[in-house]
C-alpha cells in the first residue's frame, strides 16, 4: 500500500529492494550498525508470517528517509490482547549518510499509515513506548498524537490509542527473576529478541569481550523470540554479568563491557 503526502513524498509498504537498509535502522554508513550482525534479519524472516507491518518513507528521489515497525502485541516487551505495538519509529536526522529528513512530517504520515493498517486488520488498538528525555522515541511526541501513557517502567512509558470501547489498555511485562550464577566463573547471560539492532550490537560485543577474556568467563544467551520464554523470565533485551543488569540505552562501548566482565573476574 502507498500513501502520497502533499509534501512531496510518499508512506510505502517494505520492499526487497530496501530490506538491508531496513536491518540497518537507515543507518548503513554506521560502523557500530555493522557490529550488529545479522540478528534483525533473522528477527525479521521469522516474524514476516506473524503480522510484523513495515512502512518506509520515501521523498521525491526514492531516498528513504524514515521507518516504522508494528507486530502485534504478544511480540514486545508488553501485555495487552488485540492490540498491535510500535517497536520503533525513526526519521533519519544525522547528518552522516543520507541526511537530515526530519522535519517534514515524515514520521506523522508514517503513524498515519501504521494505524490505518492494523484498523483494517482488526486490531483494537495500538500502543507505542517511549521515554520521558527528548531523545529517540520520545514520550511526548506521542501523547501529542493522541496516545494515553498507561504504565511505565523506569524511563520507559507505555503509551497507547485505543480504537474500540471495549479496548483493554497494555501494560508492562516486569522482570520475573534473573541468571543464576555458576560456580567458579563470571556468568555473562545475554537475553536477545533481534527486533533492534541496538540490543543486537550490545548482544555480540558482550560476546567478543567474554571470549577475549577467556576460561574465567562463560557466556549464556537467550532467544526471548517465542512469548512463553519471555514470560518465564520477563525480560525481553538485556546483559547481566554474574546476575546484575549492566545498563545498555544507550548501547554500551565494547570497551565497557569488557572493562566491567574483566573487572569481575579480577575479584
Amino acid at each position: 500500500m502507498t500513501t502520497k503526502n502533499r509534501r512531496n513524498y510518499q508512506v510505502v509498504d517494505l520492499s526487497p529492494e530496501h530490506e538491508n537498509l531496513y536491518f540497518q535502522c537507515l543507518e548503513d554508513w554506521s560502523d557500530d550498525m555493522k557490529e550488529a550482525g545479522s540478528h534483525k534479519e533473522s528477527w525479521y524472516r521469522r516474524m514476516k508470517g506473524r503480522g510484523l507491518g513495515v512502512k518506509i518513507a520515501l521523498d521525491a528521489e526514492g531516498r528513504v528517509g524514515g521507518m516504522i515497525q508494528y507486530a502485534p502485541i504478544e511480540y514486545s516487551a508488553a501485555a495487552g490482547k488485540d492490540l498491535y505495538f510500535i517497536l520503533c519509529i525513526w526519521v533519519h536526522g544525522q547528518k552522516k549518510g543520507r541526511g537530515n529528513f526530519q522535519k517534514r512530517g515524515m514520521g506523522q504520515a508514517l503513524l498515519r499509515a501504521a494505524e490505518e493498517d492494523v484498523r483494517k486488520r482488526g486490531a483494537k488498538g495500538l500502543a507505542a513506548w517511549g521515554v520521558r528525555l527528548p531523545v529517540f522515541m520520545r514520550a511526548s511526541w506521542f501523547k501529542k498524537r493522541g496516545y494515553l501513557p498507561v504504565d511505565k517502567l523506569g524511563m520507559m512509558i507505555l503509551l497507547w490509542k485505543p480504537f474500540a470501547g471495549d479496548a483493554e489498555p497494555p501494560r508492562w511485562i516486569r522482570e520475573k527473576k534473573r541468571p543464576e550464577p555458576v560456580e567458579g566463573k563470571v556468568a555473562v547471560t545475554a537475553f536477545l529478541n533481534g527486533w533492534s539492532p541496538v540490543m543486537n550490537m550490545t548482544f555480540e560485543r558482550a560476546k567478543r569481550a567474554a571470549a577475549e577474556i577467556g576460561d574465567k568467563v562463560v557466556f549464556r544467551s537467550i532467544d526471548t523470540f517465542e512469548r512463553p520464554v519471555m514470560d518465564e523470565w520477563g525480560i525481553q533485551d538485556a546483559l547481566f554479568i554474574d546476575g546484575k543488569s549492566m545498563r545498555t540505552g544507550p548501547p554500551p562501548s565494547y570497551k565497557k563491557i569488557h572493562k566491567a566482565i574483566a573487572k569481575k573476574v579480577r575479584r
